[in-house]
């Protein structure tokens, strides 16, 4: 069998995947071999609490593999920051991102992406073609009808990426906060390979990684989207209604002579100055809203150590 010359990195998100990270590594290292002259897996430990360290230097050890390293975060920085230290320690040509290790697929449908990028596409998406999860199928309905970017987003279990595609993400942005949303508007070309999902497996996400989640969500609306400055429009133009509506019976209670004294004049500042605060606020999330899209806030990923095993 010819091998593909190209060099491919593997890069693994892991925290606290102690009880299922041995038959992901088996199955990635077998593939990885078979299909590839050279290639690197980077595991990317997200601040652990348990053996998982242990238990992949304990199975790499038994395993005929090539290059492999354990980046240590220094603390517990959530997914997106994590894989930004992986991508950006990988030299590979071509490399997959493996942002969980629960595999419902055949292994060689991690080749099978790879082919696909070799058909001119730059980012190569792993879908399930199973049923998404409700607050899945919103979030992705929410964001791909308010955000401009030129590819849908869709829940994928994995990816592979191009190196010119990830020098493309880094020019754009060095510090990516939501990976997916950079690359459906990088103006490269994208496509999605969908796969039979061959067994339901799933297992319970820790707290810690359920939070980080709801706030990736909320955050990438915010900044890839307008959704915030439109509820900010439409909560304002209610509120500038209601005050408009309240300077309005204050001048017929004026008129009618059933006001008490000072009271008109309260009312008609305190309505004319709310118009004017509500009216600011919305000027400002709308320019707020630009400025974070053209600069993101700088989230550095801190490394405590990386460790070379094989």
């Amino acid at each position: 069998m010819n091998k593909e010359k190209n060099f491919v990195s593997a890069v693994v998100y892991v925290r606290n995947n102690e009880n299922n990270i041995a038959k992901f590594i088996k199955e990635l290292n077998k593939v990885l071999k078979t299909n590839f002259l050279k290639y690197e897996i980077i595991f990317v430990n997200d601040y652990s609490t348990d053996n998982t360290v242990y238990e992949i230097k304990k199975l790499v050890k038994t395993l005929d593999t090539a290059s492999i390293s354990i980046i240590n975060m220094s603390m517990y920085q959530g997914k997106e920051i994590a894989m930004n230290a992986g991508v950006d320690l990988s030299i590979g040509d071509f490399v997959y991102q493996f942002d969980t290790i629960l595999m419902d697929y055949d292994p060689n449908v991690i080749f099978d992406i790879y082919k696909k990028s070799l058909e001119e596409y730059d980012i190569v998406n792993a879908v399930p073609n199973k049923k998404r999860k409700v607050s899945s199928k919103l979030f992705y309905k929410i964001f791909n009808k308010h955000a401009n970017l030129s590819y849908k987003l869709d829940t994928e279990t994995f990816k592979i990426i191009s190196r010119r595609a990830i020098n493309r993400i880094y020019a754009i942005n060095k510090t990516v906060p939501y990976r997916k949303a950079i690359e459906a508007g990088s103006g490269l070309r994208m496509a999605n390979v969908e796969y039979e999902v061959v067994n339901n497996v799933d297992y319970k996400l820790d707290k810690t990684i359920q939070k980080e989640r709801r706030k990736t969500a909320v955050n990438s609306l915010i900044l890839f989207t307008d959704v915030s400055y439109k509820i900010a429009l439409t909560l304002s133009l209610i509120m500038m209604l209601l005050v408009v509506l309240t300077g309005c019976y204050t001048v017929v209670i004026f008129l009618r002579n059933e006001a008490i004294k000072g009271w008109t004049t309260t009312m008609l500042f305190l309505a004319f100055g709310f118009f004017g605060i509500f009216l600011i606020f919305t000027i400002i999330i709308k320019y707020l809203s630009i400025i974070l899209n053209l600069v993101f806030k700088k989230t550095d990923f801190l490394i405590e150590s990386v460790q070379k095993i094989k």
